[in-house]
């Protein structure tokens, strides 16, 4: 099918200068690949050339009367598009105010613009003096990543595989970029999931020095208001202690008064009560 006609059933039929780029593009396409290799077919490859040109005159393409002239499904034809398209070197221009309409997140706009200039600048001052001028931020994957941020931050669904194909990047670029992102701005982009541990945090001391009864000591000890109910825990423990040696000293003179042990006897029996309390007041204090 000629270019021409192409054109014309996609509403370009009065702009030559369009048509004669995207002939230009298909010629440079056709020496440089065979474009059957990744499944991409002359009328779709026609299709993307002048799709590629209109976008490079900025003029309005329509991309859904494209996809269904050429036959293929919207994600095979966006994959063909955005491997062309780094085949021929061409730069696609990612307009910030395009991606918010697009993706309906139009109150997105000025934080992108604000987040994305933060990062240029920290991202050039990370670098050594010699580099900072070859620091290239015309790719579109620096924009589409920073919208995605944005999005995730105030809590917006965006596609991220639609955002990396209409920006025609590929994945693993585009997580390199937010890794990036992330480390240098998370102050603007970063989302904090990680719980703090309370014993991070300080609380105000100055009001708890004010009631000595609400005041924690340290060291584990408990507060004034639990003292009544732990008192009566270790009363408790004790109490048993003493009726379990009790019973232990009383059952031991019996066994043992007819030999003639009675001062063994005490001496097991003391023995046995000072391992009792000492286990008592360790589980008090734990």
């Amino acid at each position: 099918m000629d270019l021409s006609e192409i054109a014309k059933k996609l509403g370009l039929w009065e702009t030559k200068h369009i048509i004669r780029k995207a002939a230009e593009l298909r010629r440079l396409c056709d020496v440089q690949f065979d474009s059957s290799v990744i499944g991409v077919g002359e009328v779709c490859k026609a299709i993307i050339c002048l799709e590629i040109a209109a976008t490079s005159f900025q003029v309005i393409f329509d991309r859904q009367a494209a996809i269904r002239l050429s036959g293929m499904s919207e994600k095979a034809y966006n994959r063909s598009f955005n491997s062309l398209q780094n085949t021929l070197g061409v730069k696609t221009k990612l307009d910030i105010r395009e991606l918010g309409i697009q993706f309906g997140c139009i109150r997105l706009i000025p934080f992108v613009k604000k987040g994305l200039s933060l990062y240029k600048d920290r991202f050039i001052a990370s670098l050594p003096a010699s580099r900072r001028a070859n620091a290239d931020f015309t790719r579109p994957v620096f924009t589409a990543v920073a919208f995605y941020m944005c999005a995730k931050k105030h809590k917006l669904k965006v596609d991220k595989l639609k955002l990396i194909e209409v920006s025609g990047t590929s994945e693993s670029e585009f997580n390199s970029v937010f890794a990036s992102m992330k480390d240098l701005c998370f102050d603007v982009f970063g989302i904090s999931k990680e719980k703090k541990d309370p014993r991070e945090v300080k609380g105000n001391r100055e009001l708890l020095d004010v009631l000595p009864e609400k005041r924690k000591i340290e060291d584990g000890n408990f507060s004034s208001d639990d003292g009544t109910e732990v008192s009566s825990q270790k009363k408790h423990k004790r109490m048993d202690a003493y009726e379990q040696w009790k019973s232990s000293v009383l059952s031991s003179n019996k066994k043992n008064k007819a030999k003639g042990h009675c001062k063994q006897t005490v001496q097991t029996s003391l023995d046995f009560l000072k391992e009792a309390t000492e286990k008592t007041e360790m589980e008090a204090l734990s």
